[in-house]
């Protein structure tokens, strides 16, 4: 054994406690868990790669081995919003110009994995991770929201006790548990804190952190067809989470904020000793959870079950990686990562706070092997800059115009493993 339980569910519970950090990738979700991963495109089905398999396919537990793998990302994504041809009347002010959302822009997210092969077909193992969030802390207020800075943060974290099943020479398949933890703050949403747009103006804004607790699970399978190509599928379960309290009056169905379903299917082909090559794809059903599906047209008031939302819907997420072993010490990836747009350009001005529109990132890593078992990782994501420009998305009684929204964002990543 690596560790003894008690020194991993130290750590464990160390890492829970500091995980405080947000980020928009594939929608609010990040685009792959753990280092090597994330240096390849974020694919990882049909091989996860380390111990924190739990995360992307708990069937990957017998490739990871006994191992522990500990991961720190710095995360900095640039954001600005824009309102344009708005045209309140006279006495109002002109709230048309660029507003800056990075009064806070620098990001740290931890992760840990760890995994012990039981027995010869039974493997075990627990990973903590951040699952997404999102954040947007402008410099000034933005006076069609509030009279204060405006801005979100939506942080997740879970925890994931995996168990993996080995059946047969060539299948394995694997469940986790996931045990997630969200917290959500906003500001500067005066202006709807009211009884004409909410349910409950009391809980709309300004009220700080509220927490959320809840669960789920994830389920996978991985299949060796021969010594050149696998493939693997995974299905996770929609978390049912409890409401934001403090937020009852902003959210639809009174703060009820659940994290959604998402499945993928992967492949990997070895070509040559050296070279492996993987495709994921994967879908997010953005679409079920009210509270970010619903359309902001909604006539609804604010926090009813048909309350505006943030109109996101499901999207699909293309997953490409190489890697390419240079010699037994030194392994190299790179890839790719394309995902859909989780909202029209008729959706622009609520997501304001929440401007996710990253779609393509180039992705490079490395590992470097050390003596006794031990390894480092490195890893380095760029999300392409991208704007999506409002069609008629500012309401005529808001004074018109649109909402843009530009971001970009640069990570890097490494992480230890510790292998017996």
């Amino acid at each position: 054994m690596i560790l003894n339980a008690r020194r991993v569910f130290l750590v464990v519970l160390a890492f829970s406690l500091i995980a405080n950090s947000s980020f928009a990738t594939d929608g609010y979700f990040v685009t792959g868990f753990g280092t090597k991963q994330q240096g390849q495109g974020g694919a990882g089905v049909a091989h996860p790669g380390d111990s924190l398999a739990g995360a992307t396919n708990p069937a990957g537990l017998f490739l990871a081995g006994n191992r522990f793998d500990a991961g720190l990302t710095l995360f900095r994504p640039i954001r600005y919003g824009a309102i344009a041809g708005n045209q309140l009347p006279p006495g109002y002010p002109d709230v048309n110009g660029i507003y800056d959302a990075n009064r806070v822009k620098n990001f740290e997210l931890p992760e840990l994995g760890y995994s012990r092969l039981y027995r010869p077909n039974i493997a075990l193992g627990v990973a903590i991770y951040g699952n997404g969030g999102l954040d947007t802390s402008f410099t000034q207020p933005i006076p069609l929201l509030g009279s204060t800075r405006g801005g979100v943060d939506l942080e997740q974290l879970f925890i994931s006790p995996t168990l993996a099943y080995k059946a047969g020479a060539h299948n394995s398949f694997g469940v986790a548990v996931n045990i997630a933890y969200q917290r959500f703050a906003a500001e500067g949403l005066q202006n709807f804190a009211s009884a004409s747009y909410s349910i409950d103006p009391a809980h709309v804004t300004n009220n700080g952190h509220s927490n959320s607790y809840g669960g789920g699970v994830r389920v996978g399978w991985i299949g060796e067809l021969n010594r050149i190509v696998s493939l693997g599928a995974t299905y996770q379960s929609r978390t049912y989470a409890s409401a934001f309290s403090r937020y009852k009056g902003l959210f639809a169905e009174g703060g009820k904020f659940d994290i959604p379903a998402n499945f993928a299917g992967g492949a990997t082909v070895k070509l040559g000793s050296k070279t492996t090559v993987l495709f994921d794809e994967e879908r997010i059903l953005y679409g079920q959870v009210k509270a970010i599906a619903n359309s902001s047209a909604n006539q609804a008031l604010l926090g009813s079950a048909n309350g505006p939302g943030f109109g996101w819907h499901d999207i699909n997420v293309v997953k490409t990686g190489l890697t390419y072993e240079v010699n037994p010490e030194l392994t190299l990836r790179g890839g790719y990562n394309h995902s859909g747009l989780p909202f029209d350009s008729t959706q622009t001005f609520f997501n304001l706070l929440a401007p996710a529109v990253t779609q393509d990132h180039l992705h490079v890593g490395a590992t470097w092997g050390l003596k006794s078992g031990k390894e480092i990782n490195f890893a380095y994501v760029h999300a392409f800059d991208n704007t999506v420009h409002g069609t008629n998305s500012i309401a005529p009684g808001n004074g018109g115009g649109n909402a843009n929204l530009r971001m970009y964002q640069n990570s890097f990543q490494v992480s230890f493993a510790w292998k017996k």
